[in-house]
């Protein structure tokens, strides 16, 4: 097929390619190293590398000791002060994950130790305290880490050295997001549902209190992910004491529809205990990591997602947003024209057409007549649906992608808290992926080399000004360019959103301007926004 005619798809050099970037952090103890690439922390003084005037710091630990052991499944610990001297010249390990061709950081050394995150500074003598950005990986909480060569920050500093990015790792599927409070030992595990998010709380910490020593603003912090990423900062500010740490947040193509109830988490768990012959979690904690991760991987492919445990996240995260819970935080978020292209050009159509039935069928039995109808009769009159992109699919566009979209945005706004909306359309120039799914990563993080999604570069003036506009919102919290700034010269009004315009910036290529939903017909908002109701997934 020539749409697999694609580069990167080798799974060989992939692995080559990852493993050529491990390398392991050691204590510096004869006192030989550079101090104009040290910064003094709390736990340590770690020491980085530059590179083209940016200097990144990798592999620090955001935790005083790694979940494994006693501490698997259990919340992490804080770090202790530490008057040691360290190397951060290597990524941490990827949390255990499933091998993916399309997130290559699941090929990377893995381990239960991962808690680590990374930071890029300009070289220069500001002493401006500056914009922080948290990056916040994506992989559908099972797979994915901050070494995916795509989402490296170097270019982007360099790009922009007026802002510092932090990226994180966190405990992923089974070991980050796995129910066993209902077993008969489960007891003392009462987190074990939602440790990723907690792993990024305890980060995000981390970062409040070390920032500044790397010329940070801790009272300025946007934290932005996608997919997976982008519902874990669209999550992370319901939960209690989060606002400390952050103000702003870009979500891209993810949201809080990104949960599932503790019914379904236990169901998940009990497959997963029956496969393995396990009932206690003493059982689970003799089984092999690699063995429990691939068993997990081919029974629950995505359904390991954070919990709506009442708890750490509410039962109802939407209705949270509408009561106002995060009214103080500005949001930057969106989507993509074609999300599912990702995932049928990735799984392959006959996969892709089987998971969509098991959903469909799975889903449906959960709806009224009423609302069955509404379904169907979305599909019935999707226009220019295809084999390859299905009415179905297009219904999945709506349900886990766009509608979630606009619920979060009409429900920050009629809380009175802001919101700027986007809707991304360049295509990939491989025909089934369109405008899919993750096509718009290696520009934001201005790798256009990275063309496993997009097949291609796009326009560089494109991406600048969407990279700008990202930046100026951590600066400012309005993404909007004036024409003194913006790299085309021409100033780009981004408007709020609003529930009576609803306008969005549509990032068409070569023409990036603000739009209302109605002129573009975005979301079906009779038929689907009712299926933000936690039904898509």
């Amino acid at each position: 097929m020539d749409e697999l005619k694609n580069e990167f798809l080798d799974m060989e050099k992939a692995k080559e390619r990852m493993t050529t970037l491990y390398g392991e952090n050691k204590a510096i103890t004869d006192g030989n190293y550079d101090e104009s690439l040290a910064v003094k922390c709390i736990n340590g003084t770690f020491v980085g590398r530059e590179k083209d005037g940016v200097i990144a710091f990798k592999g620090i630990p955001f935790v005083g000791k790694q979940p494994t052991g006693e501490l698997r499944w259990k919340a992490p610990v804080d770090i202790e002060p530490d008057e040691g001297v360290y190397e951060a010249y290597y990524f941490g390990k990827s949390a255990w994950q499933v091998e993916d061709i399309w997130q290559i950081s699941s090929m990377y050394p893995k381990g239960e130790d991962c808690l680590y995150l990374n930071v890029w500074k300009a070289n220069d003598a500001s002493d401006q305290k500056k914009p922080v950005i948290v990056w916040i990986h994506g992989g559908a909480f099972e797979v994915g880490g901050t070494s995916e060569p795509r989402e490296e920050c170097t270019n982007f500093v360099k790009e922009n050295p007026d802002v510092i990015v932090v990226s994180i790792d966190y405990r992923l599927g089974v070991y980050g997001f796995f129910h066993l409070s209902h077993l008969p030992d489960g007891k003392d595990y009462p987190d074990a549902q939602n440790l990723g998010l907690l792993d990024q709380i305890m980060a995000l910490k981390w970062v409040h209190e070390n920032i500044a020593a790397f010329g940070g603003d801790p009272g300025n912090v946007t934290i932005m992910g996608q997919s997976a990423g982008g519902g874990s900062v669209s999550l992370l500010p319901l939960i209690k004491g989060s606002h400390e740490y952050f103000q702003k947040v870009i979500a891209e193509s993810g949201s809080p529809v990104f949960t599932r109830s503790t019914e379904e988490a236990i169901a998940c768990t009990d497959d997963v205990m029956k496969a393995l012959g396990c009932k206690t979690v003493a059982d689970l904690q003799k089984v092999d990591p690699e063995k429990f991760v691939s068993t997990a991987g081919s029974l629950l492919g995505l359904r390991v997602w954070a919990e709506r445990d009442g708890d750490h996240l509410p039962l109802d995260p939407f209705k949270a947003y509408a009561d106002g819970a995060a009214k103080d935080i500005v949001f930057l978020q969106g989507c993509t024209k074609d999300e599912m292209g990702y995932f049928i050009y990735g799984l392959g159509l006959e996969l892709w057409d089987m998971f969509c039935d098991d959903r469909m069928a799975r889903k449906l039995a959960q709806l009224t007549e009423e609302e069955k109808e509404l379904v169907e009769g979305f599909c019935r009159d999707v226009k220019g649906a295809t084999r390859e992109y299905s009415a179905t699919n297009r219904l999945f566009d709506q349900v886990v992608f766009i509608a979630p979209l606009f619920r979060m945005s009409e429900n920050q706004t009629n809380a009175g808290g802001k919101s700027y909306t986007y809707y991304f359309t360049p295509e990939s120039s491989f025909p089934l992926l369109k405008s899919g799914h993750a096509v718009e990563l290696s520009t934001v993080f201005n790798h256009p080399e990275e063309t496993l999604v997009t097949g291609r570069i796009f326009d560089e003036t494109f991406g600048k000004i969407m990279r700008k506009m990202w930046v100026q919102f951590a600066k400012t919290g309005n993404p909007s360019l004036s024409a003194d700034i913006s790299p085309d010269g021409k100033a780009k009004e981004w408007p709020l959103y609003d529930t009576e315009n609803r306008e969005v910036m549509v990032f068409d290529e070569f023409d990036i301007h603000p739009e209302k939903e109605s002129e573009r017909k975005i979301i079906d908002w009779d038929r689907t926004y009712f299926l933000t109701k936690y039904y898509c997934i």
